[in-house]
């Protein structure tokens, strides 16, 4: 099979199985934007009195499921740290033992069951939270609002590198020009990056900046090339701008394509 006979094969796979999605979740699933393949479903321990709930936000890219996976963010104020990335785990364990497959059913009731296990064995989430909105004062739910404050910042970027050393190499980051519009700010920061533990080092070099760690939406993305197991790391965050962690990493992917698959290692992040 060609290319693109490989590619009509999953853009069929993708529409059949966005429909039996849409089927079964009903109001649960919805779509973000179907021309970019960005979609979200809200997910609950219970669906009459909801203790834990999460949004799944997800885009498809061109070649999933054959050979890559769904890109996908977990939103929730309170998933933090080791529950977090004992979720995420799980999903990437599905994932490998189901390459190549429709993979995005066994996701979401795999969440569900971390959700109804959480619902037996603790109380429910928090509802003290530290909050931050932009200037202009949009009128949020508070449970849809994630956590502002310090703390979060530091346990969401430590999730996946919490062994990183003093002696990992710091790289080159660029600062882009500020861009203002609708009374909101944005500034770009770009930096190239071939481990995690770099990843790790940029993060925490951006936030030493207290303009940067009080910013209303933090967002970043990653994309890391291994050539010795041919695939690539990658991760992105909303930090509660809705799918934005997720379109740069798709931008990140088209630049990875059009620089030839492998020499494009670099990571991005834009405070607002």
């Amino acid at each position: 099979m060609d290319s693109s006979e490989e590619n009509d094969a999953d853009l069929q796979s993708q529409i059949e199985e966005i429909e039996a999605l849409s089927s079964i979740y009903g109001d649960e699933w919805c779509v973000i934007d179907e021309a970019s393949r960005i979609f979200c479903i809200r997910i609950s321990d219970d669906t009459h009195q909801p203790k834990w709930t999460v949004c799944l936000q997800i885009i498809l890219p061109p070649d999933y499921p054959s050979s890559a996976p769904p890109i996908y963010q977990i939103n929730a104020a309170w998933l933090r740290g080791r529950d977090r990335m004992t979720l995420s785990n799980s999903l990437e364990e599905l994932y490998v033992e189901n390459t190549g497959e429709s993979i995005l059913y066994l996701w979401v009731e795999k969440i569900r069951e971390f959700l109804i296990e959480k619902s037996q064995s603790a109380e429910g989430p928090e509802t003290g939270k530290t909050m931050t909105t932009e200037e202009e004062g949009h009128d949020y739910d508070e449970d849809d609002l994630p956590d502002y404050s310090m703390l979060k910042l530091a346990n969401q970027s430590a999730q996946l590198f919490s062994d990183t050393s003093d002696d990992e190499e710091l790289p080159p980051i660029k600062h882009g020009e500020t861009i203002t519009d609708r009374r909101s700010t944005f500034q770009p920061h770009l930096a190239p990056v071939v481990t995690p533990k770099q990843v790790q080092r940029v993060l925490n070099n951006l936030y030493e900046n207290k303009k940067i760690a009080s910013a209303t939406h933090n967002i970043y993305a990653y994309r890391i090339y291994f050539e010795d197991k041919n695939s690539f790391l990658q991760d992105c965050e909303d930090d509660g701008e809705t799918a934005a962690g997720g379109r740069l990493l798709h931008l990140l992917q088209e630049e990875t394509s059009k620089a030839g698959g492998k020499n494009k290692r670099s990571k991005g992040k834009k405070a607002k």
